[in-house]
């Protein structure tokens, strides 16, 4: 049989790709027809009740006489609020990341010999298999780094004795790996990247198990492995409130669904990252920082109100920025008045602001803040209750702590993982059920002809 050359191959790619287009296509008429709850949403726009768990819930309104009605927001992890566990450890001076980790995976906050045991075992968990970095990292590096980390999480289950078992301490045992482990797949993965691929110095430092989280990934991350307390304390705070976000948002649900077949932790995580890849996921923040560079550009006075409002009109109405019609950073699923994270992140944000001398680009976002939603109103709908979401300040503040751009949506995996690890654990342990929800076939009934009659 002959071959084609690559021209002609990605000719014939082209060609199949038209063919392919048409009967790919189902008419939407079709999804009201069967009632069909496309995304897994109900009309209102609310979620398909698909499970239960006592990890987190996320609350921004209350359904009265039928009809929502927005209320601040709140986020639990274990029932305990967020903005609880966040204040307290400010008040307290210290990292709550393995805090939060504790919580997520055990059920319950852990006194102070239990955090300082806990903590000493991810530090002591840290280090990768012998020769992982040099075989499975820097021999194939990826120009993204979420493709990077995913095919490292996989390719640990090659390195692990016991990978396949389901039970409970074997599940807790990998967990906790992989919470120690992210930040060093991620670290190293940029550096990988930022040298094969941008043609830069490698560097590739150790742990240090004095460090927290957050410390240890700011020290494993630069050059010169220096970072200001401040810089590590904001970082702590993003990873506590993206630690978790109930179990119907896509990256969780998806460890959940991989998870109900049975198959290992290793699989079911790696599934996870691709899915947080997305950008109408973990990217989101990405795609508000290249709006507000657009904004910067092309809005003159940034502290001129009618001036940054007619810019939003014109996002809004597809004709600026990318022509999507989303102002991006802001608007949630759920929260209506207020994401409790970009609160908590907003106050950081500024604070860290004032101390870079970038408070004018902090007043422009908390602008954009202020006035999209009465823009949208006015164009759009005018009962229409929307808030900022953590993605407007989280590129920013990663922005000012001089983190690169490619390592923003990693990060979310970092702060994830305890959470989807969780969710695995509980999916396991409880529901039993491999996940298998219904689609109707809607294809009409055809014939089978012979090839010479086709």
């Amino acid at each position: 049989m002959k071959t084609f050359s690559e021209k002609e191959c990605n000719a014939l790619v082209s060609e199949l790709s038209v063919r392919a287009s048409g009967v790919n296509h189902i008419s939407p008429d079709r999804f009201t027809r069967y009632n069909v709850k496309r995304g897994l949403r109900n009309e209102d726009g609310t979620g398909v009740l698909t499970g239960l768990t006592k990890l987190g819930d996320v609350h921004g309104y209350v359904v009265s006489e039928g009809e929502r009605v927005p209320v601040d927001g709140v986020l639990t992890y274990r029932g305990i609020d967020i903005r609880d566990i966040v204040e307290n450890c400010w008040k307290e001076k210290r990292h709550g990341f393995d805090e939060v980790c504790y919580l997520l995976l055990l059920g319950q906050l852990p006194n102070r010999r239990e955090l300082e045991e806990f903590s000493t075992l991810l530090a002591s968990m840290r280090e990768l298999p012998d020769g992982f970095i040099e075989d499975m990292i820097l021999k194939a590096p990826s120009k993204d780094l979420m493709n990077k980390i995913a095919r490292s999480t996989m390719a640990l289950y090659s390195y692990d004795d016991n990978p396949d078992d389901t039970d409970l301490e074997n599940l807790m045992r990998q967990s906790l790996q992989l919470v120690a482990r992210m930040p060093l797949l991620t670290a190293y993965a940029y550096q990988a990247k930022s040298h094969y691929h941008d043609h830069k110095s490698l560097y590739i430092h150790s742990s240090d198990p004095s460090l927290s989280t957050a410390e240890n990934f700011l020290h494993i991350l630069r050059q010169d492995q220096k970072f200001e307390p401040i810089e590590a304390e904001i970082l702590d705070l993003l990873l506590m409130i993206h630690a978790e976000h109930g179990g119907g948002n896509n990256s969780t649900f998806t460890t959940r669904v991989v998870s109900s077949s049975g198959t290992d932790t290793y699989s079911a995580i790696g599934a996870a990252i691709g899915s947080l890849k997305g950008p109408r996921h973990g990217g989101a923040n990405i795609k508000v920082m290249g709006m507000m560079e657009d904004v910067k550009a092309n809005v003159k006075d940034w502290a001129n109100e009618d001036e940054v409002a007619c810019y939003i009109e014109k996002i809004l109405r597809r004709e600026a920025y990318d022509h999507s019609g989303l102002v991006y950073g802001i608007g949630h699923a759920i929260y209506t008045l207020s994401d409790p994270r970009a609160v908590l992140l907003r106050e950081r944000a500024k604070q860290l602001a004032e101390k870079r001398d970038m408070m004018d680009v902090f007043n422009l976002y908390a602008l954009i803040e202020k006035l999209t939603p009465q823009v949208f109103n006015r164009l759009k709908d005018p009962d229409k209750k929307m808030c900022a979401n953590v993605d407007l300040y989280s590129g920013f503040v990663y922005q000012m702590l001089d983190i690169p751009t490619e390592v923003y949506t990693p990060l979310f995996a970092i702060s994830r993982v305890a959470s989807w690890c969780a969710h695995r654990i509980e999916e396991l342990m409880t529901s039993k059920k491999i996940i298998r929800p219904a689609y109707r076939n809607v294809c009409r009934d055809g014939v089978y002809l012979p090839i010479d009659e086709r």
